[in-house]
């Protein structure tokens, strides 16, 4: 497919991500008190809220993370909307934005590559685009997408990547965090060498007995990041998320869930947890299509999303 003018006239510079962001950056600000939740009005001013209009001077982070999702890298030509070699790019501007201010830790929220034909050019898909990843901080966490798998298995992904399991937590500045695994298929089988159908993502009754047992030792505030969603019942959701969802809500102490998987901006809030679907940085050519977030958490709970380029901002505050 050819390039239209538009296209044509920007392919030989990139704009300055920082000035790209505060351009487009349209997220609706939203206001989180302990028992009422009121999304603010889409024509309203929050609409166009500006970076120092959230980062507030009364929100007191007690950690600042760097998010990405989907980004599909692989070297190879575009595919529709997804621009997997500008991958490359595009984490480079949000490596950028990241060097701004102090980031405690990263998180990929899987996707990480795109599939490949043969083991040997997945993992050197994976290799280079982790190069620059984990240059961006020496705390990282990745979560397991059905793509990253699809021709790897679990343990080659992990061990690339230096990370020693799939499912796990921890804790940090006063948060605890979760990161889930639902790369399982209905039969509990492990998804890996093109062994699943991606409509297929499950929880495992033994990775749903440790997530019990883990927020009911837990006494923080927590964040989940999972890959599928938990909160819509689609093609890209977990299958047995409703089950999923009542763990996290019997522990009273779960805020919020990020996810990925499909590629929008998208969020609900259930039984007083916010699920916060992000957009893939794969999606669309140049610079302007790029997504990626800060998140800041106070140890109150309270959630601050900074959004660049087609990512929303977010606003959950917690009295």
């Amino acid at each position: 497919m050819g390039k239209s003018a538009d296209q044509n006239s920007k392919s030989n510079s990139q704009p300055n991500p920082l000035h790209q962001r505060r351009a487009i950056l349209q997220g609706g600000a939203l206001l989180l008190t302990p028992n009422f939740w009121l999304p603010m009005d889409s024509k309203s001013s929050a609409n166009c809220t500006t970076i120092g209009e959230m980062d507030s001077e009364d929100f007191k982070a007690s950690i600042q993370i760097g998010m990405v999702t989907d980004l599909h890298y692989a070297d190879k030509p575009s595919a529709g909307s997804r621009h997997y070699r500008e991958t490359l790019g595009k984490l480079s501007a949000a490596s950028r934005e990241f060097s701004h201010k102090s980031l405690d830790l990263i998180v990929e929220l899987g996707d990480f590559i795109d599939a490949a034909d043969s083991v040997a050019e997945e993992l050197k898909y994976l290799k280079r685009i982790n190069r620059d990843f984990s240059s961006i901080s020496t705390k990282r966490h990745y979560v397991l997408g059905n793509h990253c798998v699809h021709t790897l298995k679990k343990q080659e992904f992990l061990d690339t990547v230096e990370q020693k399991k799939s499912f796990y937590s921890f804790d940090e500045g006063g948060i605890h965090f979760v990161v889930l695994d639902s790369c399982f298929r209905s039969d509990g089988k492990p998804y890996e060498r093109k062994n699943f159908m991606w409509t297929d993502p499950n929880i495992p009754e033994f990775e749903m007995e440790w997530l019990q047992e883990d927020l009911v030792q837990n006494t923080l505030p927590v964040v989940v990041f999972a890959h599928q969603r938990l909160d819509r019942k689609t093609n890209y959701s977990v299958k047995n998320s409703e089950q999923i969802r009542a763990v996290l809500e019997k522990s009273n102490r779960v805020v919020a869930v990020f996810q990925g998987h499909s590629h929008q901006n998208d969020y609900q809030l259930i039984n007083k947890i916010h699920y916060c679907t992000l957009v893939a940085m794969v999606e669309g050519p140049q610079q302007t299509n790029n997504a990626f977030s800060k998140l800041k958490v106070a140890e109150n709970g309270s959630i601050l999303v900074e959004g660049f380029f087609q990512q929303k901002n977010h606003n959950w505050r917690q009295n």
